[in-house]
């Protein structure tokens, strides 16, 4: 079990942190787009369609990720009271009845949405540019199946909880600039 943990873990982290790299992508492009639209007025067609295409890939591909690190809200005003075996008795069985049903429309619906776009090389009518977004269903799919590992993972990590009586977190593999800073200068190297 935790090598299938440490496995979907490292799966997780290895196409949110690529696909994470799209928000440069994104800015360079709304630079570009403001730059030509208010400084040259020779606006293009293609730059809304784009940014909502980088953005719902950077969002549905880095759920997984961010599953794996239990960065997704949670109403945990009575969960965080509660001992880590109760926490993962509760998650289990909500994986089990919510979240494994949901993974799995979503990639039944999303493969069927998705070839149907394929078929038809789907275009978008948002702009006149006719910017193709069959290539974008597709993510639908493969976030979907990246989900469902992370959460066998997660199904893991609630039984190990059970009979341990503790969490098993990810490993941690991003420090916020503040933490960063603090432990530098506990260090003494600031």
């Amino acid at each position: 079990m935790v090598s299938f943990i440490e496995f979907a873990d490292k799966l997780s982290a290895w196409f949110g942190k690529a696909f994470g790299w799209l928000i440069i992508l994104m800015t360079f492009g709304m630079s570009y787009e403001v730059f030509v639209r208010y400084v040259l007025n020779s606006p293009t067609p293609w730059a809304l369609d784009v940014s909502f295409i980088m953005y719902g890939t950077l969002f549905m591909m880095g759920g997984a990720y961010t599953l794996s690190r239990g960065g997704h809200v949670r109403g945990d005003f009575l969960y965080r009271l509660w001992k880590p075996r109760t926490q993962a008795m509760v998650d289990f069985t909500l994986y089990i009845l919510f979240f494994f049903p949901g993974i799995i429309a979503l990639v039944l619906s999303g493969w069927k949405y998705s070839s149907r776009s394929w078929g038809y090389a789907e275009v978008s009518v948002n702009s006149p540019a006719g910017i193709p977004i069959y290539q974008f269903k597709s993510v639908m799919v493969a976030a979907g199946l990246l989900l469902f590992i992370q959460g066998i993972a997660q199904i893991f990590r609630c039984i190990l909880c059970m009979r341990e009586g503790y969490w098993r977190t990810a490993e941690e593999d991003v420090l916020e600039a503040a933490d960063l800073l603090l432990k530098q200068h506990a260090e003494g190297k600031v």
